[in-house]
Protein backbone atom coordinates (compact mmCIF):
# COMPACT_ATOMS: atom_id res chain seq x y z
CA UNK A 1 0.00 0.00 0.00
CA UNK A 2 1.44 3.46 -1.14
CA UNK A 3 2.64 5.98 2.05
CA UNK A 4 2.31 9.50 1.92
CA UNK A 5 3.28 11.99 3.80
CA UNK A 6 1.08 15.17 5.10
CA UNK A 7 1.86 17.91 2.32
CA UNK A 8 1.30 14.83 -0.12
CA UNK A 9 -1.99 14.14 1.13
CA UNK A 10 -2.94 17.62 1.61
CA UNK A 11 -2.27 18.29 -2.66
CA UNK A 12 -3.96 15.32 -3.45
CA UNK A 13 -7.42 16.06 -1.56
CA UNK A 14 -6.83 19.88 -2.14
CA UNK A 15 -6.68 21.03 1.38
CA UNK A 16 -4.24 22.54 3.50
CA UNK A 17 -1.70 20.49 5.79
CA UNK A 18 -2.92 22.27 8.92
CA UNK A 19 -6.61 21.02 7.82
CA UNK A 20 -5.15 17.46 7.80
CA UNK A 21 -3.97 17.26 11.28
CA UNK A 22 -6.84 18.77 12.20
CA UNK A 23 -9.43 15.94 11.31
CA UNK A 24 -6.87 13.86 12.63
CA UNK A 25 -7.42 15.77 15.68
CA UNK A 26 -11.24 15.32 15.25
CA UNK A 27 -11.07 11.80 15.09
CA UNK A 28 -12.16 12.12 11.34
CA UNK A 29 -9.76 9.88 10.14
CA UNK A 30 -7.16 6.69 11.71
CA UNK A 31 -4.65 8.15 13.86
CA UNK A 32 -1.37 7.79 11.16
CA UNK A 33 1.70 6.18 12.18
CA UNK A 34 4.83 7.85 11.79
CA UNK A 35 8.24 7.52 10.79
CA UNK A 36 11.33 7.57 13.68
CA UNK A 37 11.74 11.04 12.51
CA UNK A 38 8.05 11.48 13.58
CA UNK A 39 6.71 12.48 10.36
CA UNK A 40 3.05 11.24 9.62
CA UNK A 41 2.81 8.30 6.71
CA UNK A 42 -0.87 8.53 5.38
CA UNK A 43 -1.88 5.19 3.28
CA UNK A 44 -4.52 4.99 0.30
CA UNK A 45 -7.62 4.36 3.38
CA UNK A 46 -6.84 8.02 4.81
CA UNK A 47 -7.40 9.48 1.37
CA UNK A 48 -10.48 7.77 0.79
CA UNK A 49 -11.47 8.29 4.40
CA UNK A 50 -10.91 11.81 3.69
CA UNK A 51 -13.53 11.94 0.29
CA UNK A 52 -15.59 10.33 3.06
CA UNK A 53 -15.55 13.05 5.48
CA UNK A 54 -15.46 15.82 2.78
CA UNK A 55 -18.71 14.32 1.17
CA UNK A 56 -20.06 14.28 4.60
CA UNK A 57 -19.30 18.18 5.58
CA UNK A 58 -19.90 19.66 2.48
CA UNK A 59 -23.10 20.17 3.27
CA UNK A 60 -24.43 22.24 6.79
CA UNK A 61 -27.24 20.78 7.82
CA UNK A 62 -27.85 21.05 11.28
CA UNK A 63 -31.15 20.57 12.40
CA UNK A 64 -32.07 17.78 14.84
CA UNK A 65 -29.00 16.35 15.39
CA UNK A 66 -27.97 15.67 11.50
CA UNK A 67 -24.94 17.18 11.71
CA UNK A 68 -23.97 14.81 14.96
CA UNK A 69 -24.93 11.94 12.35
CA UNK A 70 -22.76 12.93 9.77
CA UNK A 71 -19.65 12.75 12.43
CA UNK A 72 -21.09 9.36 13.99
CA UNK A 73 -20.60 7.52 10.26
CA UNK A 74 -17.62 9.23 9.57
CA UNK A 75 -15.83 8.39 12.90
CA UNK A 76 -17.46 4.36 12.66
CA UNK A 77 -15.74 4.23 9.10
CA UNK A 78 -12.51 5.65 10.47
CA UNK A 79 -12.65 2.75 12.77
CA UNK A 80 -13.28 0.49 9.77
CA UNK A 81 -16.37 -0.43 10.97
CA UNK A 82 -18.36 -0.33 7.88
CA UNK A 83 -21.52 -2.11 8.36
CA UNK A 84 -22.07 0.28 11.47
CA UNK A 85 -21.52 3.55 9.08
CA UNK A 86 -23.34 1.84 6.35
CA UNK A 87 -26.18 1.58 8.54
CA UNK A 88 -26.04 5.02 10.43
CA UNK A 89 -25.83 6.77 6.48
CA UNK A 90 -29.03 5.02 5.63
CA UNK A 91 -30.63 6.01 8.94
CA UNK A 92 -29.24 9.61 8.11
CA UNK A 93 -30.82 9.40 4.81
CA UNK A 94 -33.90 8.58 5.57
CA UNK A 95 -33.84 11.50 8.22
CA UNK A 96 -32.69 13.89 5.32
CA UNK A 97 -35.78 12.41 3.61
CA UNK A 98 -38.08 13.40 7.00
CA UNK A 99 -36.67 16.87 6.59
CA UNK A 100 -37.76 17.32 3.27
CA UNK A 101 -41.02 16.18 3.66
CA UNK A 102 -41.44 18.45 6.78
CA UNK A 103 -40.11 21.68 4.47
CA UNK A 104 -42.52 20.76 1.92
CA UNK A 105 -45.54 20.20 4.25
CA UNK A 106 -44.81 23.82 5.57
CA UNK A 107 -45.07 25.77 1.86
CA UNK A 108 -48.72 23.41 1.55
CA UNK A 109 -49.58 24.94 5.40
CA UNK A 110 -48.29 28.15 4.51
CA UNK A 111 -50.29 28.06 0.42
CA UNK A 112 -53.64 27.06 2.37
CA UNK A 113 -53.38 29.55 5.01
CA UNK A 114 -53.11 32.65 2.36
CA UNK A 115 -55.79 31.09 0.28
CA UNK A 116 -58.23 32.59 2.97
CA UNK A 117 -59.69 28.86 3.38
CA UNK A 118 -58.66 28.61 6.60
CA UNK A 119 -59.03 32.78 8.13
CA UNK A 120 -60.23 32.91 11.75
CA UNK A 121 -64.14 33.62 11.95
CA UNK A 122 -65.14 36.64 14.42
CA UNK A 123 -62.83 39.35 15.22
CA UNK A 124 -59.67 38.56 17.59
CA UNK A 125 -58.20 41.10 19.71
CA UNK A 126 -55.51 39.35 21.95
CA UNK A 127 -52.61 40.58 24.43
CA UNK A 128 -49.43 38.99 23.90
CA UNK A 129 -49.82 36.41 26.58
CA UNK A 130 -53.06 35.31 24.61
CA UNK A 131 -51.54 35.32 21.19
CA UNK A 132 -48.42 33.06 22.60
CA UNK A 133 -51.38 30.74 24.27
CA UNK A 134 -53.43 30.65 21.05
CA UNK A 135 -50.58 30.02 18.66
CA UNK A 136 -49.03 27.25 20.83
CA UNK A 137 -45.72 29.00 21.24
CA UNK A 138 -43.56 30.65 24.05
CA UNK A 139 -43.66 34.99 24.72
CA UNK A 140 -39.97 34.78 24.20
CA UNK A 141 -40.15 33.57 20.81
CA UNK A 142 -43.24 35.79 20.04
CA UNK A 143 -40.74 38.97 21.29
CA UNK A 144 -38.39 37.47 18.88
CA UNK A 145 -40.07 37.15 15.83
CA UNK A 146 -41.40 40.73 16.03
CA UNK A 147 -37.71 41.86 16.84
CA UNK A 148 -36.71 40.26 13.57
CA UNK A 149 -39.50 42.14 11.94
CA UNK A 150 -41.40 39.28 11.09
CA UNK A 151 -44.75 40.66 12.40
CA UNK A 152 -45.66 44.29 13.32
CA UNK A 153 -48.37 45.00 16.00
CA UNK A 154 -51.08 47.24 16.18
CA UNK A 155 -50.90 48.86 19.78
CA UNK A 156 -53.95 50.33 22.25
CA UNK A 157 -53.62 54.15 22.68
CA UNK A 158 -52.58 53.05 26.42
CA UNK A 159 -49.62 50.98 24.01
CA UNK A 160 -50.60 47.38 24.82
CA UNK A 161 -49.92 45.45 21.87
CA UNK A 162 -53.08 43.48 20.25
CA UNK A 163 -53.09 40.92 18.02
CA UNK A 164 -56.07 40.48 15.11
CA UNK A 165 -57.19 37.42 13.12
CA UNK A 166 -54.45 38.91 10.42
CA UNK A 167 -51.63 38.76 12.86
CA UNK A 168 -52.87 35.01 13.91
CA UNK A 169 -52.85 33.73 10.80
CA UNK A 170 -49.42 35.57 9.49
CA UNK A 171 -48.03 33.86 13.19
CA UNK A 172 -49.51 30.15 11.95
CA UNK A 173 -47.66 30.86 8.81
CA UNK A 174 -43.82 31.54 10.45
CA UNK A 175 -44.53 28.86 13.31
CA UNK A 176 -45.36 26.51 10.27
CA UNK A 177 -42.24 27.63 8.39
CA UNK A 178 -39.79 27.57 11.76
CA UNK A 179 -41.28 24.08 12.93
CA UNK A 180 -39.58 22.68 9.60
CA UNK A 181 -36.32 24.44 10.57
CA UNK A 182 -36.58 27.46 8.18
CA UNK A 183 -34.75 30.55 8.86
CA UNK A 184 -36.15 33.43 10.39
CA UNK A 185 -34.73 35.61 7.16
CA UNK A 186 -35.96 32.91 4.86
CA UNK A 187 -39.23 33.66 6.19
CA UNK A 188 -38.96 37.50 6.62
CA UNK A 189 -37.87 37.24 2.54
CA UNK A 190 -40.82 35.30 1.91
CA UNK A 191 -43.48 37.85 3.89
CA UNK A 192 -41.88 40.50 2.17
CA UNK A 193 -42.22 39.62 -1.30
CA UNK A 194 -45.77 38.43 -0.11
CA UNK A 195 -46.75 41.76 0.52
CA UNK A 196 -45.15 42.93 -2.65
CA UNK A 197 -46.80 40.41 -5.12
CA UNK A 198 -49.25 37.90 -3.50
CA UNK A 199 -49.44 35.63 -6.50
CA UNK A 200 -45.35 34.94 -6.29
CA UNK A 201 -44.26 30.81 -5.91
CA UNK A 202 -43.39 30.62 -1.97
CA UNK A 203 -41.56 27.90 -3.03
CA UNK A 204 -39.13 29.53 -5.25
CA UNK A 205 -38.68 32.84 -3.29
CA UNK A 206 -38.24 30.99 0.61
CA UNK A 207 -35.77 28.84 -0.97
CA UNK A 208 -33.46 31.85 -3.12
CA UNK A 209 -31.52 34.20 -0.97
CA UNK A 210 -31.25 37.77 -1.90
CA UNK A 211 -27.78 38.58 -3.80
CA UNK A 212 -27.01 41.36 -1.51
CA UNK A 213 -27.88 39.15 1.99
CA UNK A 214 -24.36 39.45 3.88
CA UNK A 215 -24.44 36.26 5.33
CA UNK A 216 -26.57 33.03 3.48
CA UNK A 217 -27.07 29.95 5.97
CA UNK A 218 -27.90 26.95 4.56
CA UNK A 219 -31.54 27.22 6.24
CA UNK A 220 -32.14 30.48 4.20
CA UNK A 221 -32.25 28.24 0.95
CA UNK A 222 -33.31 24.88 3.18
CA UNK A 223 -35.09 23.01 0.11
CA UNK A 224 -32.18 23.26 -1.81
CA UNK A 225 -29.55 22.56 1.17
CA UNK A 226 -31.27 19.32 2.08
CA UNK A 227 -31.70 17.89 -1.41
CA UNK A 228 -27.47 17.92 -1.63
CA UNK A 229 -27.33 16.54 1.63
CA UNK A 230 -29.65 13.33 0.43
CA UNK A 231 -27.48 13.30 -2.68
CA UNK A 232 -24.21 13.47 -0.92
CA UNK A 233 -25.54 10.58 1.44
CA UNK A 234 -26.24 7.91 -1.50
CA UNK A 235 -22.51 9.00 -2.54
CA UNK A 236 -21.52 8.31 1.40
CA UNK A 237 -23.10 5.23 0.32
CA UNK A 238 -21.71 4.12 -2.77
CA UNK A 239 -18.12 5.43 -0.88
CA UNK A 240 -18.34 3.38 1.87
CA UNK A 241 -19.23 0.32 -0.07
CA UNK A 242 -16.58 0.52 -2.08
CA UNK A 243 -14.00 1.07 1.06
CA UNK A 244 -15.61 -1.92 2.42
CA UNK A 245 -14.72 -4.45 -0.13
CA UNK A 246 -11.21 -2.63 -0.62
CA UNK A 247 -9.99 -2.50 2.75
CA UNK A 248 -11.32 -4.93 4.47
Amino acid sequence: MKAYRTSEIARCIGIHPNTVRLYEELELIPKPEREANGYRIFTDFHIEQFKLARTAMKVEVLQNGLRKKAIDIIKASAAKDFDRAICLTKDYLQQIKNEQRNAEEAIAITERLLSGNQLETGNLCLTRKETAEYIQISMDTLRNWEMNGLLTVKRKQNGYRIYTDEDIRRLKIIRSLRCANYSLAAILRMLCALSDNPHISIRQVIDTPQKDDDIICVCDKLLTSLQYAGENALGMLNQLRHMKNKFV
